[in-house]
């Protein structure tokens, strides 16, 4: 089977169909019933609780990349299987279809059987990071205060080329025709100092219509201590404007203050909601088609998986989900051999993901989140990318060699995949140097042409810089890597990390390939490569748990702070998480709260969460503990304190977990301990000083505790292992290759 055996003890999610749908839109008739059998295995994942599937049950994680969407099932019985298959850009719902299809083959089952006895599908979408990228979302229009409709031209003054005048502002989203300003105002309590204009309200609502708008923010002041204004707003606008796809309402979307993050934030939703509903609602639909039954939850950028009910109000959410997949699986994988403190790197066909681990968790940003040029006011996994992977394209311009960010994709791809590419890529000088076999790359299921991949970069580098096909291929190496290394160095600069106290696990189809040469060029020591590696980001969804992170404002000095009020926000929320968690059909023993409060030093723009154990049991004598919480933690996170200093309260914050089954071991093994009866052979491959033998070794073959020395390639289905001189690795019992880094 591709991709060996993994061992799950709990079977899958049993929860309600779903059926994604724009928040403002009347629910969907319901999916139709599932197969025959379905029903009694729905009745018995009912009596054994929500995490414990019928017998016979699967798992199934997506994740769709730029090149490839990559599709993993857990079986009730310990298997899993591991599949590859283009992505299709043009509707990304096919290529999940077809790596279904391909899932049903290795299991040995129709497609039909398999939907009917699938309880959940965890998926991870780039749809939202797409829609940014490409500014594809709908026509969105805006509803703000009077006075406030330029307010997301301001951007808090936020230039990303400080130094060049001339930097064009970002697309707008709403353009200054569509963002109307409407008469109405509440103070900073909620109170009405002057009523909505609903006549206004009307007449933009018929004006946006004529302006083509099919997606509507409202933004009004202070909405989020009292909604009204912005609910009549929605009411009015589907009377007048009752086609309008989707409207998005700020104290929804983020309910709390400043003005600007908010606006930014719930225009963002705005705009790539209905694209995103849209793909979904098709996705459930040929699902459904096809027999299933189960349940679907979508990954969240907060490192937590949600069903599409809940997204719908907060699309905005889904932007970078697909790498932090990767990042949570990678914290399990580490976290069971023993390893905290980390960067987890992913390198795909397109892209390459950067995040920081310590302790366990990722780093988890709540201010100052940049995505596409518009401020995102949501927590998320703190995962940076760079245009760097597999089919980034290497092009000659001006005489100076440049790699990505452009990339091949997956149609047509890289040269050597014989699909039509000609461009040379990453992918083609791996080929070159010989990392990739010609015959076993993917499993075996294509055949690399080495001498297209040779051509193309004959063309478009050697040629150009009247160098050997060789020498250009490795220069290829050298400055990509060189570009994914300057990115780790980025991130862990801005967390004040030292690389050199860190472990590296790498994971993607190509991140095992270039992993050691970035460690190297880093000062890393020690790389965890999971056996799961290509298809990582899929299983991360897997152990992904379900995650409701809510924000209330609140802002008053600590000393005057109402703790009841504190107590009644808290509550609220969790009255808000335990709705939003109720479609997983979770039993609330396997629901983990905790309550933060927002805090900073007057005058300063960030707050930090500050861990509130007593949550909806606050007493006035716990603010004193409450700032000293503050002051210790300001210290270590930001090297200073100010302890004769009042602190300033700007909310609270909830994060409600409900686990997900976790596999107890993410990866089979084979049956050699000794390496040397895995060999395969012997292959010349190019490291920096020309070409050396490196032995070739069959990775599904090794038991715990096989030891390889390099010069040496570790083959695995979709993804191989590069051993320089000097770099050992061994398996361990984790199903991770635990590497020993070289001296460069």
């Amino acid at each position: 089977m591709a991709g060996g055996d993994f061992i799950v003890t709990e079977p899958g999610v049993k929860g309600m169909p779903i059926a994604g749908r724009p928040a403002n839109r009347p629910a969907a008739a319901p999916a139709p019933a599932a197969a025959p059998g379905a029903g009694a295995r729905a009745a018995a994942g009912s009596a054994n609780g929500a995490l414990n599937g019928a017998a016979g049950s699967y798992r199934v994680g997506i994740d769709i990349g730029g090149t490839f969407t990559d599709v993993i099932c857990v079986t009730s019985d310990g298997r899993v299987v591991v599949e590859k298959t283009p992505t299709t850009p043009s509707e990304l719902s096919e290529g999940v279809m077809r790596g279904l299809g391909k899932l049903a083959e290795g299991l040995g089952t129709g497609m039909e059987e398999l939907c009917a006895s699938t309880e959940v599908l965890v998926h991870g979408t780039t749809t939202a990071d797409n829609t940014m990228i490409e500014m594809s979302g709908a026509t969105t229009g805006l509803l703000a205060t009077e006075g406030h409709r330029d307010e997301i031209e301001m951007r808090r003054v936020h230039k990303e080329q400080i130094w060049d005048p001339t930097y064009p502002a970002p697309v707008p989203i709403a353009r200054r025709r569509a963002r109307m300003a409407i008469p109405e105002r509440l103070d900073f309590e909620g109170n009405v100092l002057l009523p909505l204009d609903e006549e206004a309200v009307r007449r933009a609502a018929r004006r946006l219509r004529r302006l083509g708008v099919s997606s509507v923010a409202v933004v009004f002041l202070f909405s989020f201590v009292n909604p009204d204004h912005e609910r009549r707003a929605r009411d009015l606008v589907l009377e007048e404007f009752p086609e309008v796809e989707h409207i998005s309402l700020s104290h929804e979307v983020l309910p709390r203050a400043p003005e600007f993050e908010r606006t930014s934030t719930t225009l963002v939703n705005a705009y790539v909601a209905p694209r995103i509903s849209a793909y979904v609602e098709r996705m459930v639909k040929r699902l459904a088609e096809a027999g299933f039954g189960g349940q679907v939850v979508l990954m969240a950028a907060t490192g937590g998986v949600m069903p599409p009910e809940y997204v719908s109000h907060h699309a905005v959410s889904l932007l970078g989900s697909g790498p932090t997949g990767g990042v949570m699986g990678a914290a399990l994988a580490a976290g069971r051999s023993g390893v905290e403190d980390f960067v987890s790197v992913d390198m795909g066909g397109t892209s390459y993901d950067v995040c920081l681990v310590r302790g366990g968790s990722p780093e988890v940003t709540v201010d100052w989140n940049w995505r596409y040029r518009y401020y995102i006011g949501l927590p998320m996994v703190d995962v940076q990318s760079v245009g760097a992977g597999g089919g980034s394209i290497a092009r000659v311009r001006q005489g100076a060699l440049l790699v990505g960010p452009e990339s091949a994709g997956s149609e047509p791809g890289p040269a050597c995949y014989g699909r039509g590419g000609t461009a040379a890529t990453v992918t083609d000088a791996d080929c070159v140097l010989g990392y990739l076999s010609v015959d076993r790359f993917a499993g075996g299921r294509m055949h690399l042409d080495a001498e297209a991949a040779n051509r193309a970069i004959e063309r478009d580098v050697a040629g150009p810089l009247g160098v050997g096909v060789v020498d250009a291929a490795w220069a290829i190496e050298r400055i990509v890597n060189a570009n994914m290394a300057n990115a780790v160095r980025k991130v862990l600069a801005s967390h004040g990390a030292d690389p050199r106290r860190l472990a590296m696990v790498a994971y993607g189809g190509n991140g095992p390939v270039h992993a050691l040469a970035q460690a190297r060029e880093l000062g890393i020591a020690r790389i965890l490569v999971p056996r799961a590696s290509p298809v990582f980001s899929a299983l991360g969804l897997l152990v992904a748990d379900y995650v409701v992170d809510l924000l209330r404002a609140y802002v008053v000095p600590l000393s005057e702070a109402d703790t009841a009020r504190m107590r009644r926000l808290i509550d609220e929320m969790a009255a808000e998480a335990s709705s939003a968690l109720l479609p997983a059909g979770l039993d609330a023993r396997h629901v983990h709260t905790e309550v933060f409060v927002q805090m900073c030093y007057p005058g300063q723009n960030f707050d930090m969460s500050v861990a509130l154990p007593e949550g909806s049991r606050l007493a006035e004598e716990s603010l004193l503990d409450l700032a000293g919480r503050f002051h210790a933690l300001h210290e270590t996170t930001r090297g200073f304190a100010f302890p004769g200093q009042q602190p300033l309260v700007r909310g609270l914050r909830l994060v409600a977990r409900g686990a997900t089954p976790k596999p107890p071991a993410l990866a089979s093994v084979g049956e050699l301990a000794d390496a040397s009866g895995a060999r395969l052979g012997r292959r010349p491959v190019y490291l920096g000083d020309g070409f050396v033998d490196a032995d070739v070794f069959d990775g599904a073959r090794l038991a715990p505790g096989a030891t390889i020395e390099g010069p040496a390639l570790v083959e695995e289905p979709f993804t191989v292992l590069v051993l320089a001189g000097g770099d050992t690795c061994r398996l361990d019992a984790n199903g991770n290759y635990d590497i020993a880094v070289g001296a460069a």
